[in-house]
């Protein structure tokens, strides 16, 4: 398979996501801050794959498909690893990996069909808010774990608590607009359901 640079874009988002979560579950000195460095570069290349496929080499059939499951992929590592460091209740990463892989097997039905269905307005705002919701977790992450590790134990305990409140609060929002999203998804495409 000869795959353009847009594609090779796309495959390294996996590779990243990857290091990402290594880097996430280890407890060395700057390893929060090497996880949001790499995620901020995940997001570099999730832009230019898309301007280069648009603007450039045109757009593919796999980077329709691929483009966002790297996306899901790299959503639900991070979430899956902010259950881990204890910054989010398994709750909300197992609605938003649920909603993912409903979403990708609706697309495997298509697909079988000869469809290929890409992603909609709705699937691209949930996106982007999920990444910033990411960023936040992962900067919040980032000060505790390699800035304020040799602070008063009074201050890291403050810091725990209004990361905690906040953390949550805007993952419980996305967590919703994960929901909604999913819905709208199934709803445009209940043809697909109906037809079997």
């Amino acid at each position: 398979m000869n795959l353009k640079v847009p594609n090779l874009l796309t495959l390294s988002r996996l590779l990243l996501a990857a290091i990402m979560m290594v880097l996430l579950s280890v407890s060395f000195l700057y390893a929060k801050t090497f996880a949001l460095l790499l995620f901020i570069l995940a997001g570099i290349t999730d832009y230019l794959d898309g301007y280069l496929a648009r603007r450039v080499y045109g757009v593919s059939a796999f980077g329709r498909l691929m483009d966002p499951l790297t996306d899901k992929v790299l959503v639900c590592m991070a979430f899956i690893a902010f259950v881990e460091l204890r910054v989010l209740p398994a709750w909300i990463a197992v609605i938003i990996v649920s909603r993912e892989f409903l979403v990708t097997g609706l697309r495997l039905l298509a697909a079988n069909r000869g469809e290929i269905i890409s992603a909609g307005r709705w699937g691209k705002h949930k996106t982007v808010w999920q990444i910033i919701v990411i960023g936040l977790l992962l900067i919040g992450v980032a000060i505790r774990d390699d800035f304020l590790r040799y602070a008063r134990p009074s201050a890291i305990v403050h810091y725990d608590m209004v990361f905690g409140y906040i953390a949550l609060a805007i993952s419980v929002a996305v967590t919703l607009l994960t929901m909604v999203s999913g819905g709208m998804y199934f709803y445009e495409h209940r043809q697909l359901i109906s037809e079997d």
